[in-house]
């Protein structure tokens, strides 16, 4: 008889979404859903509410839009950095302004990419993340090595 144990590599990587935009949520968590090895635990319409969702169910990730009522994302991120600096984050906006990339880098975000980013590429960034990489889009390489 052998005995087989099943390591990190074998576990989904639980996922919350974080976006003011319904129709954003929901085809993030469609299209995430069908990915082998990806979970989606949770989404949040605002700051406050993911920030309480990430203390609640520990996700290894967090989609975070940068703009969202109640508390910003660069806001919400570092509260949840703070209270938990396990959890991994990746901001995932339509503000290309390197300003957003280094605030989210300061509140202890791991990524950014951008809303016209593919599906091949969030999933790929997700990934690089929870395995404890970074993951910037090509026109944020500059302000992410700073």
């Amino acid at each position: 008889m052998r005995l087989v144990v099943q390591g990190i590599d074998n576990m989904s990587i639980r996922i919350l979404l974080a976006d003011d935009h319904t129709i954003v949520l929901q085809g993030l968590s469609r299209f995430l859903q069908e990915q082998k090895g990806l979970d989606v635990v949770g989404q949040a319409k605002d700051g406050p509410t993911v920030v309480a969702l990430a203390r609640e169910l520990k996700p290894d990730v967090v989609i975070m839009d940068i703009s969202m009522p109640g508390l910003s994302g660069i806001e919400a991120t570092r509260q949840i950095r703070t209270e938990n600096p396990n959890v991994k984050i990746i901001g995932l906006s339509m503000h290309a302004a390197k300003r957003y990339v280094q605030e989210m880098c300061k509140a202890g975000a791991r990524g950014y990419l951008l809303k016209d980013c593919d599906f091949d590429e969030l999933t790929g960034a997700i990934h690089t993340v929870a395995e404890g990489g970074t993951y910037f889009a090509a026109e944020f390489q500059d302000v992410a090595l700073r």
